[in-house]
């Protein structure tokens, strides 16, 4: 009994020095976590340990999902200064910050906050974010440091794609160097506030693909709804701009990335029952989304056989490259602008707006058009949904047209290219008005000569309208008087039309004088309603002699 106690002692650090995970979410200055250690969430969404991979024994300090696998690290804390080998410890050093060191315990990285603590305590959440606190505070979400704030190539929910203005806090994503080297890789994926919000994704310097300005509702044509996955935030204001997102359900797993090979920007969700990341969407969705595809001046439309072509008004820089699809030369103006007050503007729809613009507040649209006018330098601009206006100085990159959605603006043109436009336009309501009329005229004509050979057929013969199968014959002058009678009950005035008791008289009087019928209701020439016509319509409807009437009119 006596060996007993070193017994346990001996299995206590066997125990701690072998590969277990620590079941809890916080780490204190008095204790680190070594290799084979791990923190995990209350939930147990997330863990945090050490990791390596493929053949290298560089070791990183990282946070994954707890129940993926194979493991999906979404955020590493050494990527740029890995351990070269199993000796690393994380822990709190004497001034509050958490520290991780290397075998002869020099700091390899640092949370590096400015704020001290009193008890300082180091924490994995449920929502994957590493955040270092004072465990003194009243308030558990008065963070110190968070690593939402330094994201990896991962968005997660919660997180945020974007910028603080006030502090210059930029949140942004990079790829992976390779897929097993989690080192900074080309790619990034960062705002650009310079002008209207947009998210850029460049590769080195060189700029791929952007999503379009932010206008109050969507990113170009990118509108990110509410589905059944996610739901998309967006914050535009003074202090911050920045894209977010959270999951509809909680149980749900779901990321935005970027990936390391082809730098394509992607919203994955996983499926417990495939045991796979799925993608949701893909923001570089065709050809079109390649950056300024068609050179300046040049708008891209996906659904056209040649999709680059020049905007109206411009035409290519090198017509034989343009044909042959090297659209990199662009197109120029199709007429030279000489700036002055006979310069306007040609109004372009369902456009994703072009790269590299100025943001002006609190104008209206007659403003934006004076504004840029009264400057020879502004060669387009638009009205924005938050209210504002944008204005572009220098070539216009980066255009595409869509079949809808999208947004409009107004490109600097010659005032002798929209003289042309409009003589051209006029040119064609010209020919259109002359064929309307022309085609009306022959209408008349015909009408008029069916009628009169009617009139001819009709004249002298109105026994030829009584049913032929009649068993006695007809005289001719009740033949007359029942066609009479019959014209002046279908004339187009009701006012004008005989009661029942007059036409009732008529026909059973021998020596009645019948007045003359007046124009029939089925006549086919044009004849103006008036309002007493109207009114009498609606009279007549209210009495034993109810009518119904059916006015025809051209569209």
């Amino acid at each position: 009994m006596e060996r007993l106690p070193f017994f346990i002692f001996c299995i206590t650090c066997l125990l701690f020095n072998s590969k277990f995970s620590v079941a809890v979410d916080t780490i204190s200055p008095s204790r680190a976590i070594t290799d084979g250690q791990t923190l995990i969430s209350a939930g147990e969404k997330f863990e945090l340990g050490f990791f390596s991979r493929g053949s290298s024994n560089k070791q990183y300090l990282g946070i994954w999902f707890k129940s993926i696998h194979p493991q999906t690290v979404v955020w590493v804390a050494n990527r740029n200064n890995p351990l070269t080998n199993s000796s690393g410890a994380l822990t709190i050093s004497g001034n509050g910050n958490m520290v991780l060191l290397n075998q002869t315990e020099s700091v390899i990285w640092s949370s590096n906050s400015s704020s001290t603590a009193k008890n300082p305590v180091a924490q994995l959440l449920d929502s994957g974010n590493l955040v270092l606190r004072d465990g003194s505070s009243g308030n558990p979400e008065n963070y110190l440091w968070q690593s939402f704030d330094y994201p990896f190539d991962t968005l997660l929910p919660g997180m945020k794609l974007g910028l603080n203005i006030r502090t210059g806090e930029n949140w942004y994503l990079t790829s992976w160097k390779s897929e097993d080297d989690p080192s900074p890789g080309d790619y990034t994926y960062k705002f650009d506030h310079r002008g209207l919000p947009q998210i850029v994704l460049r590769k080195g310097s060189v700029v791929q693909f952007r999503s379009g300005s932010w206008d109050g509702v969507r990113f170009g044509s990118i509108k990110f709804d509410r589905n059944a996955v996610f739901n998309p935030i967006f914050v535009c204001n003074e202090e911050e701009v920045y894209y977010s997102f959270e999951n509809n359900n909680r149980s749900a797993i779901s990321r935005f990335v970027v990936n390391d090979q082809s730098g394509s920007i992607q919203h994955m969700t996983w499926n417990d029952r495939r045991l796979e990341w799925v993608v949701i969407f893909t923001l570089q969705k065709d050809s079109c989304d390649s950056y300024a595809l068609c050179g300046a001046y040049g708008t891209c439309n996906i659904n056209n056989a040649q999709i680059c072509k020049c905007l109206k008004g411009f035409t290519p820089r090198s017509p034989q490259d343009y044909n042959a699809l090297d659209w990199s030369g662009g197109c120029v103006p199709r007429l030279p602008l000489k700036c002055g007050s006979k310069d306007g503007f040609r109004k372009f729809t369902r456009m994703k707006l072009p790269d590299t613009s100025i943001f002006n507040r609190n104008m209206s649209s007659i403003e934006c058009r004076a504004v840029c006018l009264n400057n020879c330098s502004c060669i387009a601009y638009a009205k924005t949904g938050i209210s504002g206006c944008v204005f572009w100085f220098g070539v216009l990159l980066d255009i595409r047209e869509y079949v809808e959605d999208g947004q409009e603006f107004y490109i600097r043109m010659a005032a002798s290219e929209l003289e042309s436009n409009n003589n051209a336009g006029k040119r064609v309501a010209v020919i259109v008005t002359v064929s309307v009329v022309s085609g009306m005229l022959l209408f008349v004509f015909l009408s008029w000569c069916i009628r009169k050979r009617m009139k001819k057929r009709i004249e002298g013969k109105p026994l030829e309208l009584i049913d032929a199968f009649m068993e006695d014959p007809v005289p001719e002058s009740e033949s007359l008087k029942c066609i009479q009678v019959g014209l002046l009950c279908v004339q187009i005035r009701p006012d004008d039309r005989p009661t029942m008791p007059s036409v009732l008289l008529m026909l059973d009087s021998e020596n009645t004088m019948l007045p003359q019928p007046k124009q029939p209701g089925f006549y086919t020439e044009r004849f103006p309603v008036e309002k007493d016509l109207l009114s009498s319509i609606v009279k007549k409807s209210s009495n034993s002699n109810d009518v119904t009437i059916t006015m025809l009119e051209g569209r």
